[in-house]
């Protein structure tokens, strides 16, 4: 009997928009994956061989480029922002929309760019390679949260991260500048395994169908 196939699904919003997609792909994980006081990571699924492992978007990668999961859901941003050579994006499932963008606080916006500057983000890579292009040397602070804070606080002159309205920005006293990428969800999975197991690539048809059908009906 084959091992079972892991499905690795990031917490948060991209699991909710998720869920019903996996659901009509066959990904239906048992009841306590819904159960908010339970404290397990790896969930089994409903009628298959498949478990479902759920962590930090950042992580979700980082499982399937190594091969401890073979499948998984996550925003474009972290596979940018990583690039592992062992890791595909076959199936862009639009959802999750979202944009990754430079903001500054609003007194301060204007003038021409210095030469270096700090910028708080958790996108080392995508930040640096940004500012690279407008030959601007960045200083990346990495932190993981409360980013808004740190222009406020003089940790750094701007920020790099998600947007989605605009409005954390905006109760903060920050503008949103530019946009260095327009984000979805993706469907990912570990190229060697896309190779040597079958039910990789039927799950990729899967999804490729389901969003095929989607967009056909939107038309």
């Amino acid at each position: 009997m084959p091992n079972p196939l892991t499905f690795a699904v990031p917490k948060g919003r991209i699991l909710d928009e998720a869920l019903p997609l996996m659901a009509r792909a066959g990904v239906v994980p048992d009841a306590e994956f819904h159960d908010k006081k339970s404290r397990a990571l790896s969930f089994a699924c409903e009628g298959s061989d498949m478990r479902l492992i759920r962590v930090r978007a950042f992580d979700v990668a980082t499982f399937v480029a190594h091969g401890a999961a073979q499948v998984g859901i996550v925003g474009s941003d972290v596979v940018e922002e990583f690039n592992y050579s062992d890791l595909y994006a076959p199936v862009d499932l639009d959802i999750g929309h979202c944009r990754l963008s430079v903001a500054e606080m609003a007194e301060k916006v204007g003038g021409p760019l210095p030469s270096h500057l700090r910028i708080a983000s958790k996108y080392p890579n995508l930040t640096r390679r940004h500012f690279e292009k407008l030959g601007v040397q960045a200083e990346v602070v990495k932190l993981n949260g409360a980013m808004e804070l740190a222009p406020t606080l003089g940790l750094s002159s701007r920020i790099v991260d998600l947007v989605s309205t605009g409005r954390t920005l905006k109760e903060n006293g920050l503008v949103e500048t530019s946009r260095i990428l327009d984000i979805s969800a993706r469907l990912i999975v570990n190229r060697a395994a896309l190779k040597t197991d079958e039910r990789v690539a039927a799950l990729v048809e899967r999804f490729r169908a389901l969003v095929a059908e989607d967009a056909g009906a939107a038309a």
